[in-house]
Protein backbone atom coordinates (compact mmCIF):
# COMPACT_ATOMS: atom_id res chain seq x y z
CA UNK A 1 0.00 0.00 0.00
CA UNK A 2 1.47 3.47 -1.19
CA UNK A 3 1.78 6.04 1.57
CA UNK A 4 -0.70 8.15 0.02
CA UNK A 5 -3.11 5.55 0.20
CA UNK A 6 -2.41 5.50 3.86
CA UNK A 7 -2.53 9.30 4.32
CA UNK A 8 -6.35 9.53 2.79
CA UNK A 9 -6.85 6.31 4.98
CA UNK A 10 -5.82 8.30 8.17
CA UNK A 11 -7.44 11.35 7.12
CA UNK A 12 -10.27 10.63 9.29
CA UNK A 13 -8.32 10.41 12.51
CA UNK A 14 -6.90 14.16 12.22
CA UNK A 15 -8.89 16.45 14.63
CA UNK A 16 -8.12 14.09 16.97
CA UNK A 17 -4.63 13.45 16.46
CA UNK A 18 -3.81 17.39 15.72
CA UNK A 19 -3.28 19.81 18.30
CA UNK A 20 -6.28 21.75 18.95
CA UNK A 21 -6.89 25.72 18.15
CA UNK A 22 -9.79 27.25 20.31
CA UNK A 23 -10.49 31.36 20.87
CA UNK A 24 -8.89 32.93 23.83
CA UNK A 25 -11.36 35.59 25.67
CA UNK A 26 -9.91 37.80 23.72
CA UNK A 27 -10.35 36.65 20.65
CA UNK A 28 -7.22 34.97 20.18
CA UNK A 29 -6.88 31.24 19.21
CA UNK A 30 -4.38 29.05 21.54
CA UNK A 31 -2.95 25.35 21.20
CA UNK A 32 -4.66 23.46 23.86
CA UNK A 33 -2.81 20.05 23.00
CA UNK A 34 -0.06 20.70 25.92
CA UNK A 35 2.80 20.44 23.99
CA UNK A 36 4.21 21.48 20.23
CA UNK A 37 2.42 20.52 17.10
CA UNK A 38 2.31 16.77 15.26
CA UNK A 39 2.21 17.56 11.86
CA UNK A 40 2.46 14.22 10.98
CA UNK A 41 -1.15 13.87 12.36
CA UNK A 42 -2.28 16.14 9.97
CA UNK A 43 0.40 16.18 6.78
CA UNK A 44 -1.81 18.24 4.22
CA UNK A 45 -1.84 17.64 1.20
CA UNK A 46 0.55 14.92 0.33
CA UNK A 47 2.51 11.82 1.56
CA UNK A 48 5.08 12.09 4.52
CA UNK A 49 7.97 10.14 3.10
CA UNK A 50 9.37 8.64 0.65
CA UNK A 51 8.96 4.75 0.42
CA UNK A 52 11.32 2.02 -1.16
CA UNK A 53 10.46 -1.31 -1.83
CA UNK A 54 13.30 -3.07 -3.75
CA UNK A 55 12.77 -6.63 -3.38
CA UNK A 56 15.97 -8.76 -3.64
CA UNK A 57 19.20 -6.69 -5.19
CA UNK A 58 18.79 -6.44 -8.71
CA UNK A 59 14.84 -6.38 -8.62
CA UNK A 60 12.37 -3.93 -9.51
CA UNK A 61 11.75 -0.62 -7.00
CA UNK A 62 9.40 1.19 -6.11
CA UNK A 63 9.74 5.07 -5.06
CA UNK A 64 6.86 7.80 -4.69
CA UNK A 65 8.51 10.70 -6.27
CA UNK A 66 6.77 14.48 -5.40
CA UNK A 67 7.73 16.70 -8.69
CA UNK A 68 8.00 19.44 -6.25
CA UNK A 69 7.20 22.64 -7.69
CA UNK A 70 4.80 23.76 -4.82
CA UNK A 71 5.49 27.04 -2.35
CA UNK A 72 3.49 28.37 0.04
CA UNK A 73 3.88 31.49 1.27
CA UNK A 74 3.10 32.95 4.66
CA UNK A 75 2.99 36.36 5.21
CA UNK A 76 2.90 38.13 9.14
CA UNK A 77 1.78 41.74 8.49
CA UNK A 78 2.38 44.25 11.30
CA UNK A 79 -1.16 46.18 11.56
CA UNK A 80 -0.39 48.70 13.81
CA UNK A 81 -0.63 52.30 13.86
CA UNK A 82 2.67 53.07 12.14
CA UNK A 83 2.80 50.71 9.32
CA UNK A 84 1.11 52.59 6.60
CA UNK A 85 3.62 53.66 4.26
CA UNK A 86 5.10 50.20 5.12
CA UNK A 87 2.42 48.33 3.95
CA UNK A 88 2.14 50.47 0.84
CA UNK A 89 5.49 49.75 0.06
CA UNK A 90 5.08 45.68 0.61
CA UNK A 91 1.85 46.08 -1.55
CA UNK A 92 4.22 48.12 -4.12
CA UNK A 93 7.14 45.29 -4.20
CA UNK A 94 4.99 42.72 -4.50
CA UNK A 95 5.62 41.73 -7.98
CA UNK A 96 8.86 41.24 -7.69
CA UNK A 97 8.33 38.09 -5.63
CA UNK A 98 5.75 37.19 -7.81
CA UNK A 99 7.87 37.43 -11.01
CA UNK A 100 10.77 34.90 -9.32
CA UNK A 101 8.41 32.38 -8.51
CA UNK A 102 6.57 32.57 -11.82
CA UNK A 103 9.97 32.43 -13.84
CA UNK A 104 10.69 29.59 -12.02
CA UNK A 105 7.49 27.64 -13.06
CA UNK A 106 6.74 27.33 -9.41
CA UNK A 107 3.07 26.77 -7.97
CA UNK A 108 2.77 29.09 -5.06
CA UNK A 109 -0.10 29.73 -2.21
CA UNK A 110 0.36 32.94 -0.82
CA UNK A 111 -1.60 33.70 2.63
CA UNK A 112 -1.30 36.80 4.64
CA UNK A 113 -2.10 37.70 8.20
CA UNK A 114 -1.39 39.85 11.17
CA UNK A 115 0.61 40.50 13.85
CA UNK A 116 -2.88 41.23 16.29
CA UNK A 117 -3.18 38.31 18.32
CA UNK A 118 -5.34 40.28 20.68
CA UNK A 119 -4.15 41.93 24.00
CA UNK A 120 -5.78 43.05 27.22
CA UNK A 121 -5.57 46.66 26.44
CA UNK A 122 -6.51 45.84 22.24
CA UNK A 123 -10.13 44.30 22.98
CA UNK A 124 -11.34 46.04 20.46
CA UNK A 125 -8.96 45.36 17.23
CA UNK A 126 -10.97 41.81 16.62
CA UNK A 127 -7.82 39.82 16.42
CA UNK A 128 -6.85 37.36 13.57
CA UNK A 129 -4.97 35.13 15.56
CA UNK A 130 -3.20 33.38 12.85
CA UNK A 131 -6.60 33.76 10.24
CA UNK A 132 -5.71 34.08 7.30
CA UNK A 133 -7.26 37.48 5.70
CA UNK A 134 -8.56 37.22 1.80
CA UNK A 135 -10.01 40.10 0.84
CA UNK A 136 -9.50 43.82 -0.85
CA UNK A 137 -8.20 46.52 1.33
CA UNK A 138 -10.91 48.60 -0.55
CA UNK A 139 -13.24 46.56 1.32
CA UNK A 140 -11.68 46.75 4.52
CA UNK A 141 -11.23 50.90 4.17
CA UNK A 142 -12.54 51.52 7.18
CA UNK A 143 -8.84 50.11 8.87
CA UNK A 144 -6.68 52.60 7.25
CA UNK A 145 -7.74 55.32 9.65
CA UNK A 146 -6.69 55.30 13.32
CA UNK A 147 -8.49 57.33 15.63
CA UNK A 148 -5.28 58.15 17.92
CA UNK A 149 -3.92 61.51 18.75
CA UNK A 150 -2.94 62.99 16.38
CA UNK A 151 -5.24 60.65 14.34
CA UNK A 152 -4.13 59.38 11.04
CA UNK A 153 -5.61 57.51 7.65
CA UNK A 154 -3.51 56.09 5.63
CA UNK A 155 -6.53 55.07 3.34
CA UNK A 156 -5.27 56.23 0.18
CA UNK A 157 -1.12 55.63 0.35
CA UNK A 158 -2.40 52.15 1.81
CA UNK A 159 -4.72 51.08 -0.01
CA UNK A 160 -6.30 52.83 -2.46
CA UNK A 161 -3.51 54.25 -4.61
CA UNK A 162 -2.20 50.22 -4.23
CA UNK A 163 -5.50 48.30 -5.21
CA UNK A 164 -8.32 48.59 -8.00
CA UNK A 165 -10.46 46.03 -7.18
CA UNK A 166 -12.98 45.89 -4.49
CA UNK A 167 -12.61 41.83 -4.44
CA UNK A 168 -10.63 40.15 -5.05
CA UNK A 169 -12.83 37.06 -7.30
CA UNK A 170 -11.20 34.25 -5.89
CA UNK A 171 -12.62 31.46 -7.28
CA UNK A 172 -13.54 27.67 -6.17
CA UNK A 173 -10.83 25.65 -5.81
CA UNK A 174 -10.02 22.06 -4.54
CA UNK A 175 -7.08 20.73 -2.27
CA UNK A 176 -5.53 16.95 -1.92
CA UNK A 177 -7.50 16.72 1.41
CA UNK A 178 -11.11 18.89 0.49
CA UNK A 179 -12.38 17.77 -3.10
CA UNK A 180 -14.86 20.35 -2.68
CA UNK A 181 -14.76 23.34 -4.64
CA UNK A 182 -13.88 26.17 -2.22
CA UNK A 183 -13.08 29.84 -2.18
CA UNK A 184 -9.74 29.48 0.06
CA UNK A 185 -8.28 32.21 2.03
CA UNK A 186 -5.22 32.80 -0.09
CA UNK A 187 -4.03 33.34 -3.66
CA UNK A 188 -2.63 30.70 -5.89
CA UNK A 189 -1.36 29.70 -8.90
CA UNK A 190 -1.24 26.19 -9.83
CA UNK A 191 -0.41 24.32 -13.71
CA UNK A 192 -0.30 28.32 -15.27
CA UNK A 193 -3.93 29.04 -13.34
CA UNK A 194 -4.71 31.28 -11.01
CA UNK A 195 -7.60 31.00 -8.22
CA UNK A 196 -8.94 34.76 -8.88
CA UNK A 197 -10.75 36.09 -12.07
CA UNK A 198 -10.18 39.52 -13.76
CA UNK A 199 -7.06 40.30 -11.94
CA UNK A 200 -3.59 38.70 -11.96
CA UNK A 201 -1.80 37.61 -8.85
CA UNK A 202 0.32 39.94 -8.04
CA UNK A 203 -3.40 42.61 -9.02
CA UNK A 204 -4.85 40.69 -6.00
CA UNK A 205 -2.29 40.63 -3.51
CA UNK A 206 -1.69 44.40 -4.01
CA UNK A 207 -5.44 44.51 -2.63
CA UNK A 208 -4.87 41.67 -0.06
CA UNK A 209 -1.48 42.09 1.69
CA UNK A 210 -2.19 45.57 3.04
CA UNK A 211 -3.91 45.26 6.79
CA UNK A 212 -5.00 48.49 8.12
CA UNK A 213 -3.72 50.41 11.12
CA UNK A 214 -6.08 49.53 13.85
CA UNK A 215 -4.43 46.45 14.81
CA UNK A 216 -3.01 46.21 17.87
CA UNK A 217 0.32 47.36 19.02
CA UNK A 218 1.89 44.60 20.99
CA UNK A 219 2.92 43.29 17.93
CA UNK A 220 2.97 38.97 18.22
CA UNK A 221 4.75 38.04 14.85
CA UNK A 222 5.63 34.54 16.31
CA UNK A 223 2.62 33.76 17.79
CA UNK A 224 0.85 34.67 14.55
CA UNK A 225 2.77 32.43 12.22
CA UNK A 226 2.64 29.27 14.81
CA UNK A 227 -1.44 30.12 15.33
CA UNK A 228 -1.76 30.47 11.54
CA UNK A 229 -0.18 26.89 10.78
CA UNK A 230 -2.05 25.57 13.66
CA UNK A 231 -5.54 26.44 11.98
CA UNK A 232 -4.03 25.31 8.27
CA UNK A 233 -3.61 21.48 9.97
CA UNK A 234 -7.39 22.14 11.13
CA UNK A 235 -9.95 20.34 9.13
CA UNK A 236 -12.80 22.47 10.40
CA UNK A 237 -10.82 26.09 9.56
CA UNK A 238 -11.19 28.23 6.24
CA UNK A 239 -7.61 27.71 5.74
CA UNK A 240 -6.87 23.82 6.20
CA UNK A 241 -4.38 22.45 4.47
CA UNK A 242 -2.71 25.89 2.96
CA UNK A 243 0.51 24.47 4.51
CA UNK A 244 1.34 21.26 2.29
CA UNK A 245 3.89 18.33 3.65
CA UNK A 246 5.67 18.39 -0.02
CA UNK A 247 5.60 22.37 -0.80
CA UNK A 248 8.24 24.50 0.38
CA UNK A 249 7.51 27.04 2.91
CA UNK A 250 7.96 30.51 3.66
CA UNK A 251 7.58 33.04 6.04
CA UNK A 252 8.17 35.99 5.64
CA UNK A 253 7.44 38.70 8.51
CA UNK A 254 6.56 42.55 7.99
CA UNK A 255 7.02 45.37 10.87
CA UNK A 256 8.85 48.09 12.22
CA UNK A 257 8.47 46.83 16.12
CA UNK A 258 9.92 43.71 18.28
CA UNK A 259 8.17 40.50 18.77
CA UNK A 260 5.70 40.64 21.76
CA UNK A 261 4.15 37.17 21.90
CA UNK A 262 3.52 36.56 25.28
CA UNK A 263 2.06 34.03 27.65
CA UNK A 264 -1.86 34.53 27.95
CA UNK A 265 -0.74 33.44 32.10
CA UNK A 266 1.72 36.49 32.51
CA UNK A 267 -1.20 39.21 31.09
CA UNK A 268 0.40 40.91 34.39
CA UNK A 269 3.06 42.32 32.92
CA UNK A 270 0.52 44.69 30.94
CA UNK A 271 -1.18 45.55 34.36
CA UNK A 272 -0.75 48.69 36.31
CA UNK A 273 -0.36 47.77 40.00
CA UNK A 274 -3.95 48.32 41.20
CA UNK A 275 -4.88 45.87 38.75
CA UNK A 276 -2.55 43.08 40.10
CA UNK A 277 0.34 44.34 38.16
CA UNK A 278 3.91 45.04 38.70
CA UNK A 279 5.42 47.50 36.86
CA UNK A 280 8.40 48.65 38.14
CA UNK A 281 9.53 45.18 36.54
CA UNK A 282 9.54 45.75 32.85
CA UNK A 283 7.59 49.71 32.34
CA UNK A 284 9.51 52.12 31.54
CA UNK A 285 8.23 54.49 33.20
CA UNK A 286 6.17 52.53 36.26
CA UNK A 287 3.46 55.77 37.50
CA UNK A 288 2.17 55.60 33.65
CA UNK A 289 -1.24 55.00 33.39
CA UNK A 290 -0.26 52.76 30.26
CA UNK A 291 2.14 50.46 29.47
CA UNK A 292 4.63 51.20 26.28
CA UNK A 293 5.93 49.01 24.05
CA UNK A 294 8.52 48.86 25.40
CA UNK A 295 7.55 45.99 27.85
CA UNK A 296 7.56 43.99 25.06
CA UNK A 297 11.92 44.64 24.57
CA UNK A 298 12.23 44.73 28.47
CA UNK A 299 10.69 41.42 29.09
CA UNK A 300 11.85 39.50 26.74
CA UNK A 301 15.72 40.60 25.42
CA UNK A 302 18.98 40.78 27.63
CA UNK A 303 22.12 42.80 26.35
CA UNK A 304 25.64 42.57 27.44
CA UNK A 305 27.75 45.87 27.60
CA UNK A 306 26.37 49.10 26.95
CA UNK A 307 24.95 51.32 28.81
CA UNK A 308 24.98 53.05 25.66
CA UNK A 309 26.02 50.72 22.91
CA UNK A 310 25.72 47.05 23.38
CA UNK A 311 27.95 44.48 22.53
CA UNK A 312 25.07 41.72 21.96
CA UNK A 313 21.32 41.79 22.80
CA UNK A 314 19.96 38.22 22.64
CA UNK A 315 16.02 36.62 23.03
CA UNK A 316 15.50 36.18 27.25
CA UNK A 317 13.32 33.58 29.14
CA UNK A 318 12.36 36.23 31.90
CA UNK A 319 9.81 35.76 34.69
CA UNK A 320 7.63 37.56 35.91
CA UNK A 321 9.70 39.34 38.29
CA UNK A 322 12.47 40.44 36.10
CA UNK A 323 14.50 36.97 37.09
CA UNK A 324 16.49 36.05 33.95
CA UNK A 325 17.09 31.66 32.76
CA UNK A 326 13.27 30.99 33.88
CA UNK A 327 11.46 27.73 32.12
CA UNK A 328 9.72 27.93 29.21
CA UNK A 329 6.39 27.89 31.58
CA UNK A 330 7.24 30.31 33.35
CA UNK A 331 8.40 32.93 30.75
CA UNK A 332 6.83 36.06 30.25
CA UNK A 333 7.10 35.63 26.45
CA UNK A 334 6.76 32.37 24.83
CA UNK A 335 10.14 31.10 24.20
CA UNK A 336 11.49 30.92 20.55
CA UNK A 337 11.57 27.69 21.11
CA UNK A 338 8.40 26.95 20.73
CA UNK A 339 8.50 28.18 17.23
CA UNK A 340 11.55 26.97 16.03
CA UNK A 341 10.38 23.36 16.92
CA UNK A 342 7.45 23.71 15.12
CA UNK A 343 9.16 24.71 12.01
CA UNK A 344 11.96 22.52 12.32
CA UNK A 345 9.70 19.65 13.10
CA UNK A 346 7.65 20.85 9.46
CA UNK A 347 11.09 20.84 7.44
CA UNK A 348 11.73 17.20 9.02
CA UNK A 349 8.33 16.22 7.87
CA UNK A 350 9.53 17.57 4.13
CA UNK A 351 12.55 16.12 4.23
CA UNK A 352 11.01 12.48 4.33
CA UNK A 353 9.73 13.72 0.74
CA UNK A 354 12.14 15.83 -0.38
CA UNK A 355 16.08 15.70 1.21
CA UNK A 356 17.82 18.33 1.94
CA UNK A 357 14.77 20.58 2.05
CA UNK A 358 14.88 23.99 4.07
CA UNK A 359 11.69 26.17 5.35
CA UNK A 360 12.89 29.88 4.51
CA UNK A 361 12.53 32.36 7.39
CA UNK A 362 12.77 36.10 6.63
CA UNK A 363 11.62 39.30 7.83
CA UNK A 364 11.26 42.74 6.85
CA UNK A 365 12.48 44.98 10.03
CA UNK A 366 14.08 46.73 12.12
CA UNK A 367 17.60 46.02 10.53
CA UNK A 368 19.66 48.87 8.72
CA UNK A 369 19.88 48.71 4.69
CA UNK A 370 22.64 46.59 3.11
CA UNK A 371 22.16 44.08 6.46
CA UNK A 372 21.50 41.40 4.07
CA UNK A 373 24.26 41.54 1.98
CA UNK A 374 26.76 42.05 5.05
CA UNK A 375 27.40 45.70 3.85
CA UNK A 376 26.06 46.99 7.37
CA UNK A 377 25.54 45.50 10.84
CA UNK A 378 22.82 45.84 13.46
CA UNK A 379 23.32 48.18 16.06
CA UNK A 380 21.85 48.11 19.56
CA UNK A 381 21.46 50.93 21.69
CA UNK A 382 19.87 53.16 23.93
CA UNK A 383 17.97 55.93 22.23
CA UNK A 384 19.31 59.73 21.82
CA UNK A 385 15.76 60.60 21.75
CA UNK A 386 14.07 59.89 25.38
CA UNK A 387 11.02 59.49 24.09
CA UNK A 388 11.90 56.81 21.99
CA UNK A 389 13.63 55.03 25.30
CA UNK A 390 10.69 55.22 27.18
CA UNK A 391 8.38 54.08 24.37
CA UNK A 392 10.47 50.94 22.68
CA UNK A 393 12.97 50.41 25.66
CA UNK A 394 15.48 50.44 22.90
CA UNK A 395 16.90 52.50 19.77
CA UNK A 396 16.11 52.64 16.34
CA UNK A 397 17.58 49.46 14.04
CA UNK A 398 17.32 51.69 11.32
CA UNK A 399 15.89 55.42 10.28
CA UNK A 400 14.27 56.02 6.87
CA UNK A 401 15.61 59.32 5.65
CA UNK A 402 12.42 60.35 3.70
CA UNK A 403 10.42 60.62 6.87
CA UNK A 404 12.38 60.11 9.59
CA UNK A 405 10.08 56.90 10.83
CA UNK A 406 11.61 53.58 12.41
CA UNK A 407 12.35 50.39 12.88
CA UNK A 408 12.90 48.15 16.18
CA UNK A 409 15.60 46.44 16.07
CA UNK A 410 14.44 42.43 15.87
CA UNK A 411 16.08 40.18 18.73
CA UNK A 412 13.54 37.36 18.93
CA UNK A 413 12.04 37.34 15.38
CA UNK A 414 16.12 37.54 14.50
CA UNK A 415 16.94 34.75 16.01
CA UNK A 416 14.33 32.67 14.50
CA UNK A 417 15.40 33.57 10.87
CA UNK A 418 19.14 32.51 12.17
CA UNK A 419 18.23 29.26 13.45
CA UNK A 420 17.06 28.70 9.70
CA UNK A 421 19.50 30.43 7.74
CA UNK A 422 20.82 28.78 4.46
CA UNK A 423 24.36 28.87 3.58
CA UNK A 424 24.95 31.96 5.97
CA UNK A 425 22.74 34.37 3.77
CA UNK A 426 20.38 36.91 6.39
CA UNK A 427 16.79 36.94 5.42
CA UNK A 428 16.86 39.69 7.29
CA UNK A 429 16.03 43.25 4.93
CA UNK A 430 15.46 46.34 6.09
CA UNK A 431 12.11 47.93 6.73
CA UNK A 432 13.61 51.75 6.36
CA UNK A 433 14.44 51.04 2.61
CA UNK A 434 12.44 53.17 -0.11
CA UNK A 435 11.30 50.04 -1.79
CA UNK A 436 10.84 46.72 -0.88
CA UNK A 437 10.88 44.92 -4.28
CA UNK A 438 14.55 44.17 -4.04
CA UNK A 439 13.93 42.39 -0.55
CA UNK A 440 11.04 40.40 -1.75
CA UNK A 441 12.76 39.64 -5.12
CA UNK A 442 15.73 38.19 -3.39
CA UNK A 443 13.59 36.29 -0.96
CA UNK A 444 11.73 35.05 -3.84
CA UNK A 445 15.55 33.98 -4.74
CA UNK A 446 16.03 32.08 -1.26
CA UNK A 447 12.20 30.24 -2.39
CA UNK A 448 13.56 29.02 -5.89
CA UNK A 449 16.92 27.85 -3.91
CA UNK A 450 14.62 25.35 -1.93
CA UNK A 451 13.38 23.80 -5.07
CA UNK A 452 14.82 20.26 -5.80
CA UNK A 453 14.35 17.77 -8.89
CA UNK A 454 12.81 14.37 -8.37
CA UNK A 455 16.08 11.89 -8.07
CA UNK A 456 15.30 8.64 -8.35
CA UNK A 457 17.20 8.14 -5.02
CA UNK A 458 18.37 4.48 -5.49
CA UNK A 459 21.01 3.25 -7.76
CA UNK A 460 19.45 1.89 -11.09
CA UNK A 461 20.34 -0.48 -13.64
CA UNK A 462 21.73 -0.38 -17.21
CA UNK A 463 19.84 -2.79 -19.07
CA UNK A 464 21.42 -2.17 -22.16
CA UNK A 465 25.14 -1.97 -20.91
CA UNK A 466 26.27 -2.47 -24.87
CA UNK A 467 25.58 1.17 -25.36
CA UNK A 468 27.78 4.30 -23.51
CA UNK A 469 24.65 5.66 -22.00
CA UNK A 470 22.31 4.26 -19.16
CA UNK A 471 19.18 2.96 -20.19
CA UNK A 472 17.05 2.57 -17.25
CA UNK A 473 14.00 0.51 -17.38
CA UNK A 474 11.24 2.22 -15.72
CA UNK A 475 6.96 2.42 -15.37
CA UNK A 476 5.75 5.26 -13.69
CA UNK A 477 2.17 5.95 -11.87
CA UNK A 478 0.44 9.08 -10.90
CA UNK A 479 -1.66 8.37 -7.84
CA UNK A 480 -3.87 11.53 -6.95
CA UNK A 481 -6.74 11.60 -4.41
CA UNK A 482 -10.64 11.62 -6.12
CA UNK A 483 -13.63 13.25 -4.67
CA UNK A 484 -14.48 9.66 -3.41
CA UNK A 485 -12.15 9.71 -0.66
CA UNK A 486 -9.89 7.45 -2.92
CA UNK A 487 -7.21 7.01 -5.10
CA UNK A 488 -7.14 7.69 -8.89
CA UNK A 489 -4.27 6.07 -10.88
CA UNK A 490 -3.34 7.27 -14.13
CA UNK A 491 -0.56 5.24 -16.25
CA UNK A 492 2.47 7.57 -17.27
CA UNK A 493 3.60 7.48 -20.43
CA UNK A 494 7.29 8.84 -21.52
CA UNK A 495 7.22 11.73 -23.56
CA UNK A 496 7.57 12.27 -27.25
CA UNK A 497 10.13 14.41 -28.36
CA UNK A 498 9.96 16.62 -25.23
CA UNK A 499 6.18 16.76 -25.28
CA UNK A 500 2.92 15.27 -24.05
CA UNK A 501 1.67 12.32 -26.50
CA UNK A 502 -1.63 12.79 -27.87
CA UNK A 503 -4.73 11.96 -25.65
CA UNK A 504 -2.49 11.92 -22.41
CA UNK A 505 -2.16 14.42 -19.29
CA UNK A 506 1.50 14.43 -18.28
CA UNK A 507 4.06 12.45 -19.51
CA UNK A 508 7.82 11.77 -18.10
CA UNK A 509 11.53 11.75 -19.27
CA UNK A 510 14.45 10.24 -17.73
CA UNK A 511 17.82 12.29 -17.15
CA UNK A 512 20.67 10.53 -16.98
CA UNK A 513 24.45 10.88 -17.15
CA UNK A 514 25.48 15.08 -18.12
CA UNK A 515 21.37 15.63 -18.10
CA UNK A 516 21.29 14.75 -14.61
CA UNK A 517 20.57 18.53 -12.57
CA UNK A 518 23.69 19.02 -10.09
CA UNK A 519 21.79 18.26 -6.97
CA UNK A 520 20.62 14.39 -8.21
CA UNK A 521 24.55 13.89 -9.37
CA UNK A 522 26.17 15.29 -6.44
CA UNK A 523 24.14 13.12 -4.42
CA UNK A 524 25.59 10.09 -6.91
CA UNK A 525 22.34 9.44 -8.07
CA UNK A 526 22.14 8.19 -11.90
CA UNK A 527 18.65 8.63 -12.50
CA UNK A 528 16.29 11.99 -12.91
CA UNK A 529 12.63 12.26 -13.58
CA UNK A 530 11.56 15.21 -15.58
CA UNK A 531 7.69 15.37 -15.32
CA UNK A 532 5.63 17.42 -18.63
CA UNK A 533 2.10 18.22 -17.73
CA UNK A 534 -0.17 19.52 -20.91
CA UNK A 535 -0.82 22.71 -21.30
CA UNK A 536 -3.67 23.99 -19.34
CA UNK A 537 -3.80 20.33 -17.49
CA UNK A 538 -2.41 21.04 -13.89
CA UNK A 539 -1.74 17.60 -12.20
CA UNK A 540 -4.30 17.20 -9.29
CA UNK A 541 -3.85 18.17 -5.97
CA UNK A 542 -2.07 15.98 -4.38
CA UNK A 543 -0.62 13.98 -6.80
CA UNK A 544 2.64 12.10 -6.36
CA UNK A 545 4.09 9.34 -9.21
CA UNK A 546 5.34 5.72 -8.50
CA UNK A 547 8.50 5.01 -10.40
CA UNK A 548 9.27 1.32 -10.57
CA UNK A 549 12.63 1.05 -12.09
CA UNK A 550 15.14 -1.85 -12.41
CA UNK A 551 17.80 -1.66 -9.25
CA UNK A 552 21.31 -2.34 -9.54
CA UNK A 553 22.59 -5.34 -9.04
CA UNK A 554 26.33 -3.45 -9.06
CA UNK A 555 26.08 -0.14 -7.94
CA UNK A 556 29.85 0.31 -7.47
CA UNK A 557 29.89 0.62 -11.12
CA UNK A 558 26.77 2.01 -12.20
CA UNK A 559 26.52 4.54 -9.09
CA UNK A 560 30.49 5.14 -8.41
CA UNK A 561 30.05 8.40 -6.56
CA UNK A 562 27.43 6.72 -3.77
Amino acid sequence: MSELRWLLGAIVGVSACGPNVQSDGDGSASDTSGGSTDPDATDPDGPTSVTVDTGNDDGPGAILLSDQHAVDVLFVVDNSATMGDEQARLAAGIGALVERLEAGGLDYRIGVTTTDNGHPYCAATGPEAGRLVASSCRARAGEFAFAGDPPVDVTDIACFDQCAAEDLGIVPTTTALDPQPTARPWIERTGGIANVEGLTTTEALRCMLPQGIVGCGFEQHLESMYKAILRSEQEEEAQFGFVRSDAVLAVVMVSDETDCSYSNEWQSIFLPADQGGNPDVFWSDPNAPLPSSAVCWNAGVACTGGPDVYDECHAENKDVDGGVGASDDAAVLLPVSRYAELLQELEDRKREIVPNQEVVVAAITGVPPGYETDQAELVYARANDALIQDEYGIGPGCVRLADGSIGIPPVRERELAEAFEVDGQRNLYSICADDFAPALDAIGGAIRDQIHPPCFPVCVADTNPVTPALDPLCTVLRESPNANGGIDELEVLPCEGGAVPAGQEVCYEMLTGDALSPICADEGWNLEFRFVQADGVPAPPGAVYEATCQLSAQSNVDCPDL
